[in-house]
């Protein structure tokens, strides 16, 4: 398990601005945090040297690409071992619906975020590109309806700001 960093009251506040818009400035973030610009840029530039802050990611809506349904698919691989796992994983990986996969416990094995652009292309996915092959025992679908994005991640103990109407 990776090592935790200790994180002080101004790391924790550009953490919680930064997560909020990666694209805030360095001006604009020591403005509302009270430093100076060059200590924000120390401040993430060690952020991220530790490992803390892993990169900037651009969301984009899957509705507007043509991927208007989105499911969770529970797999359940059989025999579960590392030389069919590794290459199921990085297979999953590289279709274009995956979103997300989790390898968890319990009786499945993979958790898996998917985007596509209806019913029949689902059907298409599980049928084509789980089920077809062998290793796959079971595949449980699951419908999103809806989803919300949650507060900035911090370390246990820190105190989150409360959602505003603009970030929720």
């Amino acid at each position: 398990m990776a090592e935790s960093v200790e994180l002080d009251p101004v790391d924790l506040h550009l953490l919680r601005l930064l997560q909020n818009d990666a694209r805030t400035t360095y001006r604009d973030l020591a403005a509302q945090i009270g430093v100076a610009p060059s200590t924000c840029l120390d401040r993430v530039t060690r952020l991220r040297r530790s490992g803390v802050i892993l990169g900037h990611q651009l969301r984009l809506d899957p509705a507007k690409l043509g991927r208007g349904l989105e499911a969770l698919l529970s797999v359940q691989v059989r025999p579960h071992r590392r030389e069919l796992v590794g290459p199921f994983v990085e297979r999953i990986r590289a279709l274009p619906e995956s979103r997300t996969v989790f390898h968890i416990t319990g009786p499945d094995d993979y958790l898996v975020h998917v985007a596509v652009a209806d019913m029949a292309d689902l059907q298409r996915l599980v049928l084509d590109e789980f089920t077809a092959h062998r290793e796959v025992a079971r595949v449980e679908t699951r419908l999103i309806f809806q989803q919300w994005d949650c507060g900035p991640l911090l370390p246990p103990g820190a105190t989150p700001a409360k959602p505003t109407a603009e970030s929720g």
